[in-house]
């Protein structure tokens, strides 16, 4: 009887622990087909607020501005923390190592609102002394790809960890030079890595308004940061229409992920299963 009522009452805290995680996103997608204003009662399945959306060319322009800035943030973010993590994991003893580890880590643990306004700071200290960078899309950029690379750190450094290095080691007693021996055999190992920083780093700018907030110019606003500034002024369907897009998008980049690593995963062990009957 005790395990019975332990094994429901897992089964139940996992349910009320989803429900409380996504219900609201699912009742705003609902709502965001709704037919008219009301956000307290479906009144019926109509497409106006997504052809709205469409009429709306700030959401528009910010779709694509957040489009670009997530892409090019995780490439940046992707390749810097392959950099940091190699350091970190091959190079066990330098001097600084310490403070290198801890200032790679800050951004985890640290406010966005702080990162934002330090780097609002270090911005406008820049621009009044070279005349450089105007905030935009580059200042985003740049704020985004400091909060990514940190997560892609993470990811790329606990891969490198676990890699059997006799593989490299091997390649260099047969001849390879160290930059062969990174192209050929370590990357394509922690290639896997590499694909989720970029997810990971992606996600986070697509999502990201505070950073944005800081860095962002006049004329130039992400996708989230259309959303909060409409849902400021007041509840308008549009923003479920505009915010469900958003929802999709990170969806899909997120299951395309996990579908390619399975079918990935399931490649290598017949690979690995063929090569042991032989």
């Amino acid at each position: 009887m005790k395990q019975v009522l332990e094994k429901h009452f897992g089964k139940a805290w996992l349910v009320l622990v989803y429900a409380f995680l996504y219900l609201p996103l699912v009742f705003m997608i609902v709502f965001s087909f709704n037919s008219t204003r009301q956000d307290a009662r479906f009144t019926g399945f109509s497409l106006r607020w997504y052809e709205a959306l469409t009429r709306d060319t700030k959401i528009v322009e910010g779709f694509w501005l957040s489009l670009k800035v997530a892409a090019i943030t995780g490439l940046l973010s992707a390749i810097l923390a392959t950099f940091a993590a190699f350091v970190l994991v091959r190079y066990r003893r330098f001097l600084g190592r310490t403070i290198f580890s801890g200032m790679v880590n800050a951004p985890l643990v640290m406010p966005e609102v702080i990162i934002g306004l330090s780097l609002l700071l270090l911005a406008v200290g820049a621009q009044n002394l070279f005349g450089w960078p105007q905030r935009g899309m580059l200042t985003i950029i740049l704020g985004h790809t400091l909060l990514g690379m940190a997560y892609g750190v993470v990811v790329v450094q606990s891969r490198l960890s676990e890699m059997d290095r006799s593989i490299e080691d091997a390649a260099m007693d047969l001849g390879a030079k160290p930059h062969q021996v990174f192209f050929l055999i370590t990357l394509p190992n922690i290639f896997q890595a590499l694909l989720a920083a970029f997810l990971l780093a992606f996600t986070l700018s697509f999502d990201d308004v505070v950073i944005s907030e800081f860095l962002s110019g006049p004329g130039v606003s992400t996708l989230p940061q259309v959303i909060f500034g409409y849902a400021r002024r007041g509840i308008n369907p549009t923003i479920y229409a505009a915010a469900t897009l958003l929802i999709v998008t990170v969806t899909i980049v997120i299951v395309s992920y996990a579908v390619w690593v399975a079918r990935a995963t399931r490649r290598r062990e017949r690979e690995i299963a063929a090569a042991l009957r032989s």
